[in-house]
């Protein structure tokens, strides 16, 4: 089968919000361009519907989840304008499979990130401000049974994404050592910091600015990055009301509807 078979199936998985066994058992585990190859076919289908994308997430930025995946390197998917829940009103669950919450610092760029051996002072020089955020990951796959290149082609489980409200250049936080804290229905389910996002949110976003620049797609001026979480994910069903807050940056909170 080819790329864009394997993408009609997570297409179509999508649409009637089923799941679909591994697609591992029919890829196998080490070609991670061929499930990146799958994403891009997904990714030009919404294209070609009159999609826009907005920028990108960053996943697998947790050791211990790259340690229990068998794989050394985060991976990234696409974000478009349809993912996006107006931060403190609601998504319905009928719109979701397998929903997990995850809270994360996200970055606005102010300039293209097209530099050539990149260093970090080059992200921190294009980055134009700092957002708390809520990622809504999903799995297409079956039980969240992923290996990387199931969830490589399943656009890195990306579902859905809130954004708060309260902008902070980078000179006004302390990305690493800010505290992080997400409540379920009032109550603390998730804590940490950004240090444990692959030991700084900007780390990640290093990553992913130069594996853009590898695939010949380099991070645009005004993209959202989703720079992965910075603690556990929590399962969430309908009647849920999540909110993550962050020290130095304010709070983000979304409500799920049946």
């Amino acid at each position: 089968m080819k790329p864009a078979d394997y993408a009609k199936l997570l297409r179509e998985a999508q649409l009637n919000k089923i799941t679909i066994p591994p697609l591992r058992n029919h890829i196998g585990i080490e070609d991670i361009n061929f499930a990146y190859s799958i994403q891009n076919a997904n990714t030009e289908y919404k294209l070609n519907q009159g999609a826009r994308i907005i920028g990108k997430k960053i996943g697998l930025t947790s050791i211990a989840v790259q340690k229990q995946l068998g794989v050394d390197q985060p991976d990234f998917g696409v974000l478009f304008h349809d993912m996006e829940v107006l931060n403190g009103l609601s998504i319905s669950v009928k719109e979701l499979i397998q929903p997990k919450a995850e809270a994360e610092i996200a970055f606005v760029l102010a300039e293209d990130l097209d530099i050539e051996h990149m260093t970090i002072i080059d992200v921190i020089e294009c980055i134009d401000y700092a957002l708390p955020a809520i990622e809504i990951v999903g799995s297409r796959i079956e039980n969240w049974d992923i290996k990387i290149t199931d969830t490589v082609a399943d656009n890195a489980s990306a579902s859905h994404y809130v954004i708060g409200h309260s902008p902070k250049t980078l000179d006004q936080l302390d990305v690493v050592n800010c505290k992080m804290s997400m409540t379920l229905n009032g109550e603390i389910a998730s804590t940490g910091h950004g240090g444990l996002c692959l030991g700084s949110p900007l780390n990640a976003t290093l990553w992913l600015a130069r594996k853009m620049m590898q695939m010949g797609q380099p991070l645009q001026a005004g993209e959202l990055i989703l720079s992965g979480a910075v603690g556990p994910m929590v399962n969430i069903k309908a009647g849920d009301s999540v909110k993550a807050t962050f020290e130095g940056m304010g709070s983000v909170s979304v409500n799920f509807e049946s």
